[in-house]
């Protein structure tokens, strides 16, 4: 069996996401430098992701649960600076003070509160920014010149990017009646953002856009609005959304066959259990891509595909009269399953777990003028696990683009920690990895007055599986060649988890 295990799965150390912080660093660390940093770049690189586990004696029971930890990349003239702290939610709070778990998560079910009776949980369904947790452990994005983190509940956080102090908190149900929301909103070039989300219009669900106009100096939440709403496919069980796209002319809705159930939402509120418990997958649906005019609001396009599951989009556009949507695939949505803690420490005994993660980068097109529910033609990419993925974003999003780049999802790959460069017009892939490193989803931050869409550097946090859980690292690659330029170790006072998502806010010389 040991040997099977060996061929199945060499290198793939499940510890890197079990790891509980248990001492933040508020002071800059100071790092050990390999390599040159170029001396061009300057700003900072904020990450977010799970931090801790461990609530006193509990354990949280899926990933997406664990308290969220943010992290902090300093560059400055070749020298690097880290910092993590704990983001200071309600949740959080709660949780420290019981010294127990006693809000239910996503995956994970609190202890009972006697306080709470039946009709308090009814209630509660009608109030999310107060029921649901505010665990914002995703991602992190800029509305003007503050940055929020996210997760899919109503309540995001804004966090000083200097000190990563949490400051005040914004409801996304009294700002524009959202009662939920996608992780990842889309940053205009302007500085507009939207997002995708939930509302109850007249009575009914929907899915709407929410458009926050960008302001210097006014509050981009008080002007928010819901400029396009669309029906679900099934009233009773609307799709679930982590992204979305935008091209020029219109908003890209994946309406997967990965549905919330909202009589097991209500069930779950009534009985306090996981959000998870809600979610219900339809093997036998089609996916639908459904775009939304950014002029009025409507639904004028819908379009179909195999059944598939998705979390991130990685770009849409408009080409040669086409509408053309790349996106990482998996076959079905068994990936949550897989986040779970028992099921990330018995990966090696699970036969199934390699092709749960089998993501692989496909391409959806078709002509902006078939008729309504013409299939569109699916094509793979490059055949490489594929997540976390990111562009040359302030110049691509929406737009006709070349490459990708992304982490790898083949947990049974020889190096399952792997930065992958994608390019879509050949085909042709680049890959770096090295032994027992595990970096986590790669930035792209363009070289200055750059003349290729992949001349500049990729930056990711990287940890280490094994015995060498109190080092975290900043890796900076060549995005061109995807050779190390340099590399920033830094020794953590507790282990280091692996971290989700992030965003590079550059500082203008």
């Amino acid at each position: 069996m040991a040997q099977m295990e060996d061929k199945l799965y060499p290198n793939c150390d499940a510890s890197v996401w079990l790891r509980s912080c248990e001492e933040e660093v508020s002071e800059p660390l100071e790092g050990e430098l390999e390599g040159e940093v170029p001396s061009w770049l300057r700003g900072t690189l904020l990450r977010n992701g799970p931090g801790s586990l461990k609530v006193g004696s509990m354990r949280f029971d899926h990933l997406f649960d664990s308290s969220a930890l943010l992290h902090r990349f300093a560059i400055d003239d070749g020298n690097v600076t880290y910092q993590c702290r704990f983001l200071r939610t309600n949740t959080l709070r709660k949780n420290r003070a019981a010294n127990r778990i006693v809000v239910t998560e996503f995956g994970t079910k609190s202890v009972p509160d006697p306080c709470h009776t039946i009709f308090d949980r009814v209630a509660a369904f009608f109030n999310p920014g107060e029921a649901i947790s505010d665990n914002a452990m995703i991602s992190l994005y800029p509305f003007g010149d503050e940055i929020y983190a996210f997760t899919e509940g109503p309540i995001i956080h804004r966090v000083d990017p200097v000190t990563l102090d949490t400051m005040e908190q914004k409801n996304m149900t009294d700002c524009v009646a959202l009662v939920n929301h996608t992780s990842h909103p889309h940053v205009m070039p302007n500085g507009d953002v939207y997002n995708v989300g939930m509302s109850v219009v007249r009575g009914r669900i929907q899915h709407v856009v929410a458009k926050f106009p960008f302001s210097e100096k006014g509050d981009m939440f008080k002007s928010a609005r819901i400029v396009a709403t669309m029906k679900p496919r099934w009233q009773l069980h609307p799709s679930y959304m982590h992204t979305f796209g935008v091209t020029e002319n219109y908003f890209v809705i994946v309406e997967q066959p990965l549905s919330v159930s909202l009589y097991g939402l209500m069930r779950m509120m009534v009985n306090n259990e996981p959000l998870a418990n809600s979610l219900q997958w339809f093997p036998e649906y089609e996916t639908h891509i459904v775009l939304l005019s950014r002029e009025t609001g409507k639904e004028v396009k819908r379009f179909r595909t195999e059944t598939l599951f998705y979390l991130h989009i990685i770009n849409c556009f408009e080409h040669n009269g086409n509408l053309v949507v790349d996106l990482c695939a998996y076959k079905d949505s068994k990936v949550i399953d897989g986040m779970y803690i028992h099921a990330i420490e018995t990966m090696q005994h699970n036969a199934d777990y390699a092709n749960w993660f089998r993501a692989r980068p496909k391409r959806l097109e078709v002509s902006l003028d078939a008729p309504k529910l013409t299939k569109m033609t699916n094509t793979t990419l490059a055949d490489l696990g594929c997540e976390t993925p990111r562009i040359h974003y302030d110049l691509h999003n929406g737009r006709n683009y070349r490459y990708f780049y992304a982490i790898s999802s083949d947990v049974d790959a020889e190096n399952p920690g792997a930065v992958i460069k994608v390019d879509t017009k050949t085909g042709e892939t680049k890959i770096w990895c090295d032994t027992n490193c595990y970096p986590s989803e790669p930035i792209f931050v363009p070289a200055p007055n750059a003349k290729d869409e992949d001349e500049g550097v990729l930056l990711s946090a990287v940890v280490w599986g094994g015995e060498d859980s109190q080092t975290v690292a900043l890796l900076v690659l060549d995005s061109k060649t995807m050779e190390q330029l340099a590399r920033v170790k830094f020794h953590t006072p507790s282990p280091a988890p692996k971290c989700l998502h992030g965003w590079f806010l550059p500082r203008n010389a």
